[in-house]
């Protein structure tokens, strides 16, 4: 049986393709569109897993969509009537939702004509809750789903065993810690969807000094739910919107002026970071952990059940989740790599696939259900490319042998080099894991300059983050556990952050991604031959783009290579080097 399940008109869209409860293939939509986070229907990841499968629409049994429109239908009405908002906030979404509400329509529109099976909406949490229990290999667990807003709710926790999840509760519109750190990510100068990645590459440099502030702003309550003060807020008034169609989204502002006499008036894009921003941006932070820790506590109080799943667009706040073992008693942790809306595809179908008596489901391990292209493909784009390679003066070589591969690459990253790697299957979620990856020496104070210098160009106080061999990680952290999607953040062994200067942070930290041999060959291999000759067991991870989505194919990469002064491209079994 084929479930197709998809992610529409939110952020990241994208798909997934599963069968007898084995998943074959998932991507978001921005990989291919080239924009980033790019929101509608992803039809191009529809047309990826059913080539990547070899079949066509027409033989999928089923289709499901990680949102229900009748989901929470009476939390909709009862707000309505209590708060009386612009009559525009609840017109356009009606609208919005009877448009899209025709599903099978819409793929005969963009993808065959010939689609004969079921279409099932799926609650948006639901979908969340089920993306990462459904793949945990777990029997028992706690799962929780903290995000901005899905079908009106922000957030929605339960209990799970066997195929079971069992909703207990949740957090409904307008009160969020999604939209509470998305408003202060843009009170902070960070505009754009999905910024809120800086906030937490900020905190370090900061104290929590706005503590008394941050706790007006949010409200915990004993039962571990939270409540925003809404005098600060102006997104459950004002239209704002959390679905869009073809494009990037675009959120305006969430924070009213009320914010601004609380804090003081808000940073400009292009101003500069002082003390103060840094300390706003670690108690934005602190709140948020505060809020995270108090519901995670209370849930093991109650229910006493040591595995936690943590999924939603919160679930993304690696720096939170590598604290869950020091501020709560739990004793594993799974998080799924696409944990934000993306995600949904796969809980979506999951959810589908049990509740038509479906038993056996995979264990999530690795991230690697992307697209993946010959070496004969690549051979014919350096034929095409041939004359840009000259005029780059660029050295072409093939090596059939993966430990040649490795012994090259690992010099040239001990010689300072950067290095993209490109190789099998494009990851799914928003890291590079190893295969849409670029590469640096962990061990140089100058790397994270270098980076910035020759490709990323992004802000000084972003960190760059660590893969490691899974059996090294009790030596070089605090912790030790299975970090196969970079969604944790350890501590760094404080005798060991001096030999890896470009991937601790600020307080010593770093969002670490455990390698196994069994998951990436390739990958485990470099990693193997650089520890060889290094005693480091790690390399620093980048992902491999130039603002803009990560790369996906062969062309991207090789674009963006040569525009740019990395030194040494992996592309397969192919090796092109920059002379000089």
């Amino acid at each position: 049986m084929y479930i197709l399940g998809i992610n529409a008109y939110h952020g990241d869209s994208s798909a997934a393709l599963i069968k007898d409860g084995k998943i074959l293939a998932a991507a978001e939509e921005e990989r291919f569109r080239r924009i980033k986070h790019w929101a509608g229907f992803p039809s191009e990841s529809i047309k990826y897993c059913l080539n990547e499968e070899g079949i066509s629409l027409s033989e999928v049994d089923h289709v499901a969509i990680n949102q229900d429109p009748k989901a929470n239908l009476f939390k909709k009405i009862l707000f309505s009537i209590m708060n009386r908002p612009d009559l525009t906030l609840i017109t356009d979404r009606i609208k919005n939702k009877k448009e899209r509400s025709d599903i099978k329509a819409i793929l005969n529109k963009e993808i065959d004509i010939n689609f004969k099976g079921s279409v099932h909406n799926i609650e948006h949490h639901l979908t969340h809750l089920s993306s990462a229990y459904h793949v945990s290999n777990f029997d028992e667990a706690i799962s929780v789903s903290i995000d901005g807003m899905g079908d009106f709710a922000s957030a929605a926790w339960g209990t799970c065993k066997g195929d079971e999840i069992n909703i207990v509760d949740k957090v409904f519109f307008p009160h969020s810690l999604g939209i509470f750190y998305q408003a202060m990510t843009q009170w902070l100068g960070f505009p754009h969807y999905g910024d809120e990645y800086k906030v937490m590459g900020l905190a370090p440099y900061g104290q929590p000094k706005y503590m008394k502030e941050m706790r007006d702003i949010v409200k915990l309550s004993d039962d571990g739910s939270f409540k925003l003060n809404l005098k600060y807020f102006k997104h459950h008034k004002e239209k704002i919107a959390y679905e869009w169609e073809d494009g990037q989204p675009n959120f305006l502002q969430l924070y009213n002026e009320s914010l601004n006499g609380l804090l003081g008036p808000s940073r400009k894009k292009d101003e500069e970071l002082t003390q103060m921003h840094k300390d706003i941006a670690r108690s934005v932070q602190t709140m948020y952990e505060e809020a995270f820790f108090n519901l995670l506590n209370k849930l093991y109080e109650k229910y006493q059940i040591d595995n936690l799943c943590l999924a939603g667009g919160c679930a993304m706040n690696s720096v939170a989740n590598g604290k869950v073992y020091r501020n709560t008693p739990y004793k594993k942790v799974y998080i799924q790599s696409a944990a934000g809306d993306a995600g949904g595809a796969i809980g979506a179908a999951f959810v589908t696939w049990h509740k038509l008596g479906g038993k056996d489901t995979s264990y999530m391990d690795h991230a690697y259900l992307g697209p993946h292209f010959s070496n004969s493909y690549i051979d014919e784009l350096l034929k095409t490319n041939a004359i840009s390679l000259q005029e780059e003066h660029c050295k072409v070589t093939y090596e059939e042998n993966l430990d040649k591969i490795c012994d090259e690459t690992s010099n040239a990253i001990i010689d300072g080099k950067v290095i993209g790697w490109f190789q099998g299957r494009m990851e799914w979620g928003p890291r590079a894991l190893g295969n849409r990856s670029i590469l640096g020496d962990p061990r140089r104070p100058d790397m994270k300059d270098i980076l910035n210098l020759k490709i990323k160009r992004r802000e000084s106080f972003r960190p760059f983050a660590p893969s490691i061999l899974r059996n090294h990680v009790d030596s070089w952290f605090e912790e030790d556990d299975d970090v196969p999607f970079m969604m944790q953040v350890f501590q760094i062994k404080k005798e060991k952050r001096k030999l890896i200067p470009a991937v601790t942070h600020a307080d010593g930290s770093g969002r670490l991604q455990t390698v196994t041999e069994e998951t990436n060959l390739a990958y485990y291999s470099l990693i193997n031959k650089f520890y060889s000759k290094t005693n480091v067991p790690m390399l620093l991870n980048t992902s491999f783009n130039e603002n803009e989505p990560v790369v996906c194919k062969p062309d991207e990469a090789l674009s963006c290579f040569l525009r740019t002064k990395m030194d040494f491209l992996v592309l397969g079994n192919y090796i092109i080097k920059r002379k000089g």
